[in-house]
């Protein structure tokens, strides 16, 4: 009874094969997904920290957008738009005061990159992050 079995292999081989292929899609895009997220998360830190290191509120935003986009760079993110908002409101208070400032960093990634090479549109990945400003350094 050989006969009637001949052949099943190669079937069920060529309907398993898609299906894992599929998975393992699933799994890398979804790995390089969090990997873009973690950027975005790196480059709102960075911005954060520099907005507290600025002098004035005039300069925390240039310097956040800088090194926004030194970070994204470095973490290997592509962005078809970088957009950095810096609440720096807390560098206006007088030396002494404790503040905090903020970074949000928002950041459209090509499903290109993310997913399948070639595929058509963008995924915001968007992020925020929250640092301390010195209460006894000298502001502007």
């Amino acid at each position: 009874m050989t006969g009637p079995q001949r052949g099943s292999v190669s079937v069920e081989f060529a309907l398993v094969v898609p299906v894992l292929v599929l998975l393992f899609g699933l799994v890398v895009g979804g790995a390089r997904t969090w990997l873009a997220r973690a950027a975005v998360e790196q480059a709102a830190g960075a911005a954060a920290r520099g907005v507290s290191q600025a002098r004035d509120p005039g300069s925390a935003s240039r310097i956040a957008r800088e090194l926004a986009a030194a970070q994204a760079a470095v973490g290997g993110l592509r962005c078809l738009q970088l957009a950095v908002t810096a609440d720096a409101s807390a560098l206006a208070a007088g030396p002494g005061r404790p503040g905090m400032v903020s970074a949000t960093v928002s950041c459209d990634v090509p499903l290109g990159d993310v997913l399948v090479p070639g595929w058509p549109g963008v995924i915001r990945v968007e992020a925020s992050a929250e640092s301390v400003v010195d209460r006894f350094r000298g502001r502007k």
